[in-house]
Order: C-alpha cells, then structure tokens, then sequence
C-alpha cells in the first residue's frame, strides 16, 4: 500500500469483513488488488476471483466509496471461477484506495517556476523541478523549499524532455523554461508519450503569449500533430482572472493564477492504474 501511494497508483484493499461457517480465510484477512497486480488472499478460487474481478471494475469506474460483496461457497451457488463447496459464507468488505500524491513537472525554474515550485510544495504531491541549467537547481537557490510538504524530485537535465518517459501516467506537466526551443521540444514529446507506449499526461499547461502559441502550432502541425492533440495544450497557461492590473506580470501572481488552474486537476484521482511498457 505504501508502494502504491508513493507511485499514486490507486488500488482496491479486499478484506474478509465477515466469514461464517466453513471458509477458506478467517474475518480480518486482506488481499491488494490493482488493475495488474495482486498481493496476499483472502481464500484463492472463485471467491478471490469473484473479488479481484469486483475491484478492477471498482478501479476501472474510478469509485471511491467501499463496496460489499457476500458469497456462498456452496454446490448450489452459482460460480463463475470454479466450485468452492467448503459450506460457508464470506462477506467481503472492497475499499477503494484513491492516490493522495499526484505527479507534477515544473519545466524551467527561472523566476515564475520557482514561486510556483514554492506554492506547490505545500501541497501533498509529487513535484519535479527540471531544468537544462545546473545553476537554476542548487541548493542555495531551492532553500525556500527546504519544508516543503511535498516530495520534491530534482531533475538536472540538459535535454529536458528525456524527464517525460520517467513520468508516470497521469502526471502533470507546466512548461516555463527559458528557451521557447526547449518549450517546444518538450510539448512535441509530451504530444508523443502515447506513440511511446505510455498512457497520456494529464493537465500539459505552456507559459507564453498567443502569438507564440501560433508560431508553436505551425511547429507542431509540420511535426505532425494533429488538431485535438494541439487542443491538449493550455495556453497561456494560469486562471486569467487573476493575471490582471498592474501585479499582473508579477513572477509571484503568475505562478498563483498557474496553481490555481492546476488545483482542480489535482484533486481528482485517474480512474486506472499507470500501464507502462519497459
């Protein structure tokens, strides 16, 4: 369970909340259940397959309240998995697990990613700091994260977008960095996490006029990317509402309104696990 929450991949805890009469487990023993994977049992045949069955639906409907499940494990009950004539009954109780720590990358920690690095870092995620420039991400100059409640990953890279394939499915990604090539190479790749066999990102958010904006879709239309692909991308990237009067280029304001955008995709859970392809 800690391994899952550390990944934020959600998954269903079974437990044995009633057994009476002859069963294969005693009340109170649990089994882990995510979309590939298992872990412990609560009983083997066709109650455990009955009940890894029920939690992948749970996990495949993104559901986040428990769920009860009764079987018979008799001749006469009908079975799906095989025949389980021990003569008891089991009641079990299916307790979706949501993850609690989603994945953020803050490409480019210049001025407006590091106060968007120091608002997010009060917050229970995941966070990744990238930038090409070693200086950017000295400890010096990251001592303002130093409580941070979040788990901050630094990522010293000078091709920033190699950082995508190490992000699991779901995360999050703003890009600010101090070079609109780097900006661009890292949308194209963010673009093509699907053709590399990764499922897609979540909220891809761009710092940025619209008339860069225009010039990147012309980049990215030759790359070939399609238009919904394109529409994928927020930019000018934080609420509008908040970048206005004269604070409004402020590095501290942007990064508000940017957290503010994001806040909404941060509470709420992907609906199945990451598939990732070696």
């Amino acid at each position: 369970m800690n391994a899952l929450y550390e990944r934020g991949e959600p998954g269903v805890l079974v437990t044995v909340a009633a057994a009476r009469g002859h069963t294969p487990r005693e009340a109170g023993a649990k089994m882990l259940v995510t979309a590939t994977e298992t872990w412990d049992s609560v009983g083997g045949g066709n109650l455990e397959a009955t009940a890894v069955e029920r939690a992948r639906v749970l996990l495949s409907c993104g559901a986040t309240t428990p769920d009860l499940l009764t079987l018979r494990l008799t001749d006469h009950a009908v079975n799906e998995h095989g025949r389980q004539c021990c003569g008891g009954e089991v009641t079990l109780l299916l307790e979706p697990l949501v993850p609690a720590r989603a994945h953020v990358a803050v490409f480019g920690v210049g001025h407006v990613g590091l106060e968007l690095a120091r608002v997010l870092a009060r917050l229970p995620l995941h966070l990744h700091l990238v930038d090409s420039r070693e200086a950017q991400l000295s400890p010096e100059r990251l001592a303002p994260l130093a409580d941070a409640v979040a788990t901050v990953h630094i990522h010293h890279a000078p091709i920033p977008e190699l950082v995508l394939h190490d992000l699991p499915a779901g995360a999050h990604v703003i890009v600010m960095t101090h070079d609109h090539a780097e900006d661009a190479a890292v949308i194209d790749a963010a673009l093509r996490r699907p053709e590399l066999g990764h499922t897609d990102l979540g909220f891809l958010g761009l710092i940025g006029s619209r008339a860069k904006w225009t010039r990147f879709q012309s980049q990215l239309r030759s790359l070939g990317h399609p238009p919904d692909a394109l529409a994928r991308v927020t930019t000018p990237v934080g609420l509008p509402d908040l970048m206005t009067g004269p604070q409004r280029k402020h590095p501290a304001v942007i990064a508000l309104a940017v957290a503010a955008q994001l806040l909404p995709h941060l509470q709420s859970a992907p609906s199945a696990a990451p598939q990732r392809t070696p």
